[in-house]
C-alpha cells in the first residue's frame, strides 16, 4: 500500500475549476492530489517572424514555480534574471505537447500562449500543466468561433515510476523522492504517444519494466481524457 492509500496503478483525486480567470480567453485550475496548476490562454492575432506568411499558426507554453509552491520558498526566476534549465524544458515540452494536438493551419496566423503557474507542488507538475493546458485551449479555442476547429485530440500526460521495486502512477513528491526510476508519458486520446521521459534515478530499468509503465500510464491518461471531455464537450 502507497503511503497516500492509493492502489499502485490508482491516480489522486482530480479536481477542475473550468473558467478560472475572468480576463483570459481559456483557463482553468487543475488539481491532481496536493499539485495545483492554474492555467491561462492568451490568443494573439499574429505570429512569430518565421511562421509569418505561412498561413499557420503557433502555440507556445510558460511555466512556473509560484514563490511558496514549495515547502521551502522557491525565489522568483525574474528576479534571477534567467530561467532554470528545468524551466525551458517544461515549458517546451508543454508547447510540443500543445502543438501535437492542434492542426496549426486551421488555426490560422495566431498564436496562442498558455501560461502553467504551480500554486502548490506535491509531484507531476508539468504532466499536471500539460492536463490542464489542454482544457484551458479548448476552452479558448471554442470562444473563437473558427470554421473548423483546429483541436483533433486531447492530450494527457502522467507520471509512472518505480518505488521500492513496484511500479505506481502519478506519483506524489514522497514518493517521487523516492523513486528508483522516474517517467512521464504524454498521449493523445487515440492513444498515440507524444512523449516519453523515463530516468534511471537510482536504477536501471528494462524493457519489461518500461512497458508496464507505459500500460499503467495508457490507464491513468485515459480516465483523465474522460474528465476533460465532459468539461470541454458537456
Amino acid at each position: 500500500m502507497r503511503f497516500s492509500g492509493r492502489a499502485n496503478d490508482e491516480l489522486r483525486n482530480i479536481e477542475v475549476i473550468p473558467n478560472y480567470l475572468e480576463h483570459a480567453e481559456g483557463s482553468c485550475l487543475i488539481s491532481f492530489g496536493n499539485t495545483k496548476v492554474l492555467c491561462a490562454v492568451t490568443l494573439e492575432d499574429k505570429v512569430p517572424i518565421f511562421l509569418k506568411g505561412s498561413g499557420k499558426g503557433w502555440i507556445t507554453a510558460e511555466y512556473a514555480l509560484l514563490p511558496r509552491s514549495t515547502s521551502v520558498r522557491t525565489d522568483r526566476e525574474s528576479i534571477k534574471g534567467k530561467q532554470s534549465g528545468r524551466t525551458h524544458e517544461i515549458q517546451r515540452l508543454i508547447g510540443r505537447s500543445l502543438r501535437a494536438s492542434i492542426d496549426l493551419e486551421l488555426l490560422g496566423e495566431r498564436q496562442i500562449k498558455v501560461d502553467c503557474d504551480v500554486i502548490q507542488a506535491d509531484g507531476g507538475t508539468r504532466t499536471t500543466s500539460i492536463c490542464g493546458a489542454c482544457i484551458a485551449l479548448g476552452l479558448a479555442i471554442k470562444k473563437m468561433k473558427l470554421k473548423r476547429n483546429p483541436f483533433q485530440h486531447l492530450i494527457a500526460g502522467i507520471s509512472c515510476g518505480i518505488v521500492d521495486g513496484e511500479i505506481m502512477m502519478d506519483l506524489d513528491f514522497l514518493e517521487d523522492s523516492q523513486a528508483e526510476v522516474d517517467a512521464n508519458f504524454v498521449m493523445l486520446e487515440t492513444g498515440e504517444l507524444v512523449e516519453i521521459q523515463a530516468t534511471g534515478e537510482k536504477n536501471v530499468f528494462n524493457d519489461k519494466q518500461l512497458m508496464e509503465m507505459l500500460s499503467c500510464a495508457r490507464k491513468g491518461i485515459s480516465a483523465i481524457i474522460e474528465i476533460q471531455k465532459k468539461i470541454l464537450l458537456g
